[in-house]
């Protein structure tokens, strides 16, 4: 490229002109927007927003939807046993706008197949796009139930839980899992196995072992063994935070797409940008915590949508080089109307922005 020709692209970049986004970067951009059948239903892309306890909620999903750019949103993880009684209205976790059915998948958590079957038949009747077992989470309560990434201790139950749901259900069946509770990815290429010849439809695969909570890098090695060990699409997740590990993960693995959890909580326009080249505004930061806040106080109850917002604190001010003064003043409010004090006050467009997330906030 000549060199006049690189300083006029420089110059229509410093502009934010959206076709130079797209332009130079083809390859990503491109490939996370090509559509992916799922279980003979068709996805928009291939960048999605992970499941997350506490933090993936309807208000959330609401400002992610008027960003744009994500394929399939999944719920927070809710409890099988509960789900058959819930009512929607009131329910802290079984909750969605009907707009959003129909990229929406609902993730289960439970151990025996009577648990799973009915909440599995309830999520299908309310149209959800399709329903994810959970057997990745291992925080302690969970694994005590034998349910979340217990259930990968003893693969016989594992197996009897997806062919349960998959006999009871028609709609598309996912199942998020991690590594095991060993490095050794050898068992969970044979799971994966099973999981597919039970009718799986997708798998969205985490390359840790169930006890690491980030303490070490996700293993790349490992999606790329889940990949070549079956025929149906494997979602990849962990570690991604910049467009350039989004593309490594994409490339170095073969997998068929990317789930985003943390990263999409601290910039949940990383979606529109990835997929279509949308460049934030330097007051995007003040918005969001604005909007995210306004969301929360019309989805829930004060005391529910002020402890959502501080779970979500530490996300949003890990994108800043001095996020923890700013999270401290978030967690020191004690009303909403004090969260966007702090908002309006204390976000502002000049602030000094990390490159990627300070890390010692953002795994806490």
């Amino acid at each position: 490229m000549k060199t006049d020709e690189k300083r006029r692209l420089t110059r229509i970049a410093s502009k934010g002109d959206v076709s130079f986004m797209q332009t130079t970067e083809p390859s990503l951009a491109t490939r996370l927007s090509e559509p992916l059948n799922i279980g003979g239903k068709k996805v928009a892309n291939r960048l999605w927003l992970a499941p997350m306890a506490g933090l993936g909620h309807v208000a959330y999903r609401e400002v992610l939807e008027e960003y744009g750019g994500c394929g399939l949103m999944f719920t927070e993880m809710c409890s099988a046993k509960a789900v058959p009684m819930e009512n929607r209205r009131v329910s802290p976790v079984f909750r969605w706008r009907d707009e959003e059915l129909p990229k929406l998948v609902c993730q289960i958590v439970g151990a025996t197949p009577d648990e799973m079957i009915p909440a599995a038949r309830r999520v299908e009747a309310e149209g959800f796009f399709g329903i994810d077992i959970n057997m990745g989470c291992s925080v302690p309560g969970i694994v005590k139930r034998h349910a979340g990434a217990a259930l990968l201790k003893s693969p016989e139950k594992a197996l009897a839980v997806i062919e349960a749901v998959r006999t009871a259900v028609t709609l598309p069946l996912f199942v998020k899992f991690r590594t095991g509770w060993i490095p050794d990815i050898r068992p969970a290429v044979a799971l994966a196995r099973q999981f597919e010849s039970a009718g799986v439809d997708c798998l969205v695969f985490h390359p840790r072992v169930a006890p690491d909570k980030r303490t070490r890098p996700a293993v790349l090695d490992h999606i790329r063994s889940i990949k070549d060990a079956v025929s149906i699409p494997v979602i990849g997740n962990g570690d991604v935070v910049t467009r350039e590990e989004c593309a490594h993960m994409l490339e170095s693995t073969g997998c068929d797409g990317i789930s985003v959890g943390r990263m999409a909580m601290a910039r949940p326009w990383l979606f529109a940008e990835w997929t279509r080249g949308y460049q934030p505004s330097e007051a995007e930061f003040g918005q969001y915590a604005i909007r995210l806040a306004d969301a929360l106080e019309a989805r829930y109850d004060p005391v529910r949508a002020l402890k959502r917002y501080k779970l979500f604190t530490v996300y949003f001010a890990a994108n800043f080089t001095f996020g923890h003064s700013l999270q401290s003043k978030f967690l020191a409010a004690k009303s909403m109307a004090q969260i966007r004090a702090v908002a309006r006050q204390h976000v502002r467009p000049d602030m000094q922005l990390s490159g990627r997330p300070n890390m010692n906030l953002y795994n806490t």
